[in-house]
Formats: structure tokens, sequence, C-alpha cells
């Protein structure tokens, strides 16, 4: 499983014997759906490339409800930039939604790169500038409607994957309204 995290690294910029170094200081996981990555209010301590499986960030508020920040799957780094920049606790809970293997790397390792200003980091940022400019732009320009039916359209697969509550959470709305625009739409 090393060689996909390192063939990752290759190809977003790291020397061969860099990126077998950073496998090295990685740590590989197996596990099973419903286990806590990263608590909201912990200090962060890793991140997190996604092998295979499903993970998903949210927010809790006091009185106990969740709030979809996001999902990510194959392929996909997690990486708390809030909190990596701003040297604070996490503002989110990280959750495997579905059994997954991930490495685990040294959040330090992402500090280095950050301070070095290396084409990777500035590929996260900017991967995850798009995200945050997308996602925007999906809640401010549509309604709950039409961001029911892009999200449906846009991940098929994870929609599939997730529960409707998941789903309403991460396009802003209530499951009432949500199973209101299913039984409109005939979903």
């Amino acid at each position: 499983m090393n060689r996909i995290f390192i063939d990752f690294l290759q190809q977003n910029g790291f020397l061969p014997e860099r990126a077998r170094l950073l496998s090295q200081k990685s740590e590989f996981l197996n596990l099973p759906a419903k286990i806590i990555l990263a608590h909201q209010g912990d200090s962060v301590e890793h991140l997190y490339f996604i092998i295979e499986g499903l993970c998903h960030a949210y927010y809790l508020t006091s009185d106990g409800k969740k709030f979809s920040k996001e999902f990510f799957w194959s392929k996909d780094c997690i990486v708390n930039f809030e909190s990596l920049i701003g040297k604070s606790s996490a503002p989110y809970s990280i959750e495997t939604l579905a059994p997954c293997q991930l490495i685990k790397m040294p959040i330090n390792e992402l500090q280095q790169w950050r301070e070095q200003c290396h084409p990777f980091y500035l590929k996260l940022l900017e991967n995850q500038l798009l995200h945050k400019e997308n996602k925007e732009r999906f809640m401010l320009l549509n309604s709950p409607e039409e961001r029911y039916i892009l999200f449906s359209e846009r991940f098929p697969d994870l929609h599939s994957r997730i529960s409707d509550y998941q789903i309403a959470s991460y396009i802003g709305i209530t499951p009432i309204s949500l199973s209101r625009i299913k039984k409109r739409l005939g979903s």
C-alpha cells in the first residue's frame, strides 16, 4: 500500500528518495467504518491520504448537531489548513464512513512543506481554495432543490454511500426539507 503513496508523492513533485523517506515516517491504517480520526477541539497531529474508502469531516455543535463540512474518498488528502496555519485545535472532526485504507503522516512534514513553499503544499492549498470557492458558489447561487440535484449529478457514487441526513447537512438544509425535495422530484 505504501507503493501507492510513494507513487502519489512522486507524481506531486517529490524525488524518489524523499518519497520513500516520507513513506517510512508515515503509518498505514486499515480501519473499519465509524472510527474517529480527529476529534473537534483536539490538537492536529496528522494529515491523511486515503488509499481507499470514505471519510467525513463535520462540525459538532454544543447541543450535539452535526453539520457536514466535506467528504473525502480515494486519492484525497485530508489536511486541516486552519489548524496548520493558525496553530489552533481542530475546528471539526473526521470520521471513517466506510472501511478505509489510509496513510497517516505527521503534520510537521506538512509544516516543513509550507515553510519551503513546496510545490505539493501549493497544490494542496490551490485545490482547497478551488473547492472552497466552488462550494461557496454552490451554496449561494442555487436553491435547495438545485443543490440537491447538482449534488446527485456531481457525486452519484457518494450519493448512494451516505445517509440522507448527511446529504441534507452538506447541502445546507434539514432532513425534512430534503425529504420534501426528493418527494417532489420522485427520487
